[in-house]
């Protein structure tokens, strides 16, 4: 249980402060993460799909990157960030076998000033709900940093709808809204399934648009 009283169980693969803040993600990817699927989250690609990619395009906790790899595909100007060195070396690999050119760098998603300029569309597919409070809020604010005005950030999070404590924090509605209430609109939020390593069919996650005003 951490300072915000919330109770905390740790994922298969996940460092044990990673609730917290991100410092560590390396030893997740000596073998195969959960969230590691090999491909785009398919929540995530239809929102692509249904043109919601636009401008410059962040893939924040890229992990190997498979949504940056996507938005590179189709043109888009594509950055990668995720704190673990293991696994932007993986992404790197694969753009490489592709032949697709996106960034990828090693960086601290609480902190995103490192990064040049600001993006018009971000992914945070399965990071926001690694956050204790106080490091959410840290979260938010570094992303509203990185983006430019009425930029949409497309994320796909566990929602408290997934029985038992396996895996990572869950994110009820309530919460969520609250996240971005100041300075930001949700355009859209909906109930989908989150495909991971250890179920084929999916855990039930949040998947919102959210737009930044301002």
């Amino acid at each position: 249980m951490d300072d915000t009283g919330v109770s905390h169980t740790r994922s298969p693969g996940i460092p044990e402060d990673a609730k917290g803040s991100i410092t560590d993600f390396d030893g997740a990817y000596v073998g195969t993460p959960p969230w590691d699927i090999g491909y785009a989250q398919p929540a995530l690609v239809a929102l692509v799909e249904a043109g919601a990619l636009r401008g410059r395009v962040l893939d924040v906790g890229c992990g190997t990157g498979e949504h940056a790899l996507l938005a590179d595909s189709l043109g888009f100007d594509a950055t990668g960030v995720d704190s673990s060195p293991r696994a932007i070396s993986l992404a790197r690999a694969k753009a490489e076998a592709r032949a697709l050119g996106p960034r990828f760098v090693v960086g601290d998603a609480l902190d995103l000033s490192f990064l040049d300029g600001r993006f018009d569309t971000v992914f945070d597919s399965g990071l926001f709900h690694v956050f204790n409070d106080e490091s959410r809020a840290t979260y938010v604010a570094s992303l509203a940093r990185a983006m430019s005005s009425e930029a949409n950030l497309l994320l796909l999070c566990f929602s408290d709808r997934v029985p038992g404590d396996f895996g990572p924090r869950r994110v009820g509605e309530a919460e969520l809204r609250a996240s971005f209430a100041d300075g930001w609109r949700i355009v859209s939020l909906d109930l989908v399934r989150m495909i991971v390593t250890f179920d084929a069919v999916g855990v039930e996650a949040w998947r919102a648009v959210i737009a930044r005003n301002g």
